[in-house]
């Protein structure tokens, strides 16, 4: 029998439009397919709580669909790479690129350890970060020429890969794999992740099928909809694209031919700039590796945020603001892992303007309840809204949290689903008074 390869499965839970999983059985090889939590190089980016309910229920759904030939293991993938290719005696080994700082500095060192050729595809994102860029080489730092200069003006992003009609799985057994199941990954006690998931459906499948929904019945109408948190013109395929169970690029096909179908060129366009922001942040990351801890906006590094009240902080997480709006997001963000766009904006603005609490604040927050945290998302949109990342929020727009209530949610009909009690609390804080005193503190920055 000849000797078999590696593909090594992260961000793309999925079988379909996997340009790494393509390649290892084009080599006719037998493929062992592995996944490995690495919270050891993770450091402090490693999963949070909420993202890690979803990884367990992701990888039971890619195992299935694998004929229950994932091979799992945790900790330092380097570690475990040499040990399995030395075990198993594999050739080559396949991954599909991630763009966080320390996955790619992990990769570099694993590509230049291992003594077996290294294949790595992209399957995550329509452009590479370099392969967009202004014309005197540099990387855009704006959003609108990103997109539709730098981006529309480039190839197109490549069609999807269709489904291997035929997986050719080696019979080995690394000794050293574990269950999904002892990776512990689903939360002890309490099971809060229980109420939080009979929200969703895990899965390539499920994430086909929200897609084909949602191009159906929620694309025409998404320009003005995506606004208002109680209409369905958001796709919720945040966690999908995160995780990878569905690419980018099977979006952005499926949504061009519906956008199409349905006489929504509009709605369309506004939807593939919503994929180019996901790309944006990415190029943000990728140019920009302390996009997580520093302000992208230099004049920001030295700005005196207030000094955090643990009390008040704890209201702002658990939606006890006495703004209904803002109550109502950080409530649904409880409950379902996930929050409205729209509202993820107000709710940000709330606790770096009103209460003007530093961003990691939130950033750190999110990242341990959002089902699709992703590092380049979080850390550029709470960056966006600070007033110091890239195309930034300026410092003098600070959100009203009771107008913006009534102008996405005229009836009340998301505030009523996730903060009916919220009117009855007194405000932790004056609008007014935090509005004037934060253009203050913003204005004598520089």
């Amino acid at each position: 029998m000849a000797d078999p390869v590696i593909v090594w499965f992260r961000q793309d839970l999925r079988l379909a439009d996997n340009p790494a999983l393509t390649a290892a059985l084009a080599t006719g090889q037998p493929i062992i397919p592995i996944y490995i939590l690495d919270d050891v190089n993770a450091g402090s980016w490693k999963m949070g709580g909420a993202s890690r309910v979803w990884l367990h229920h992701s990888l039971n759904d890619l195992n299935k669909n694998l004929q229950n030939n994932l091979q799992v293991f945790e900790g330092n993938a380097l570690n475990i790479i040499l040990d399995l290719v030395k075990k198993t005696s594999a050739t080559k080994i396949f991954w599909n690129r991630c763009y966080e700082p320390w996955r790619i500095a992990r990769d570099k060192k694993i590509k230049e350890t291992l003594s077996i050729p290294c294949h790595s595809e992209n399957g995550s994102l329509l452009w590479e970060p370099w392969m967009i860029s202004k014309s005197d080489g540099t990387p855009y730092r704006v959003f609108t020429p990103y997109f539709r200069k730098g981006c529309l003006g480039a190839e197109p992003p490549r069609e999807p890969l269709p489904k291997p009609a035929k997986l050719n799985l080696s019979t080995l057994k690394p000794s050293s794999a574990i269950t999904i199941d002892e990776l512990s990954i689903l939360p002890q006690s309490p099971r809060w992740d229980t109420p939080m998931m009979s929200h969703w459906t895990v899965g390539e499948t499920a994430a086909q099928q929200r897609m084909n929904q949602f191009f159906e019945t929620g694309l025409k109408g998404y320009k003005e909809g995506r606004n208002i948190p109680s209409l369905p013109h958001t796709s919720h395929l945040s966690p999908h694209l995160h995780f990878g169970e569905i690419s980018p690029n099977q979006v952005w096909y499926a949504s061009h031919y519906a956008g199409l179908h349905h006489k929504a060129e509009n709605d369309l366009d506004c939807f593939h700039s919503e994929l180019g922001w996901r790309e944006f942040s990415h190029s943000l990351l990728f140019y920009n590796p302390t996009l997580p801890e520093e302000p992208l906006n230099k004049r920001y590094t030295n700005f005196e945020w207030a000094g955090v009240d643990e009390s008040l902080l704890e209201k702002w997480r658990t939606g006890n603001t006495g703004y209904p709006i803002v109550d109502a997001g950080m409530r649904e963000l409880w409950a379902t892992g996930y929050m409205h766009n729209r509202v993820r904006m107000i709710v940000a603005s709330f606790l770096v303007k009103d209460l003007r609490y530093h961003w990691k604040n939130g950033e750190d927050w999110f990242w341990d309840t959002l089902v699709d945290a992703s590092l380049a998302n979080n850390a550029a949109s709470w960056q966006w809204v600070a007033g110091c990342g890239a195309d930034a929020a300026p410092y003098f727009r600070v959100f009203n949290p009771t107008t913006q209530g009534e102008k996405f949610d005229p009836k009340g009909l998301y505030i009523r689903k996730w903060a009916p009690d919220s009117h009855k609390i007194k405000p932790i804080v004056d609008h007014a008074e935090a509005r004037i005193a934060a253009l203050a503190a913003f204005k004598d920055m520089g």
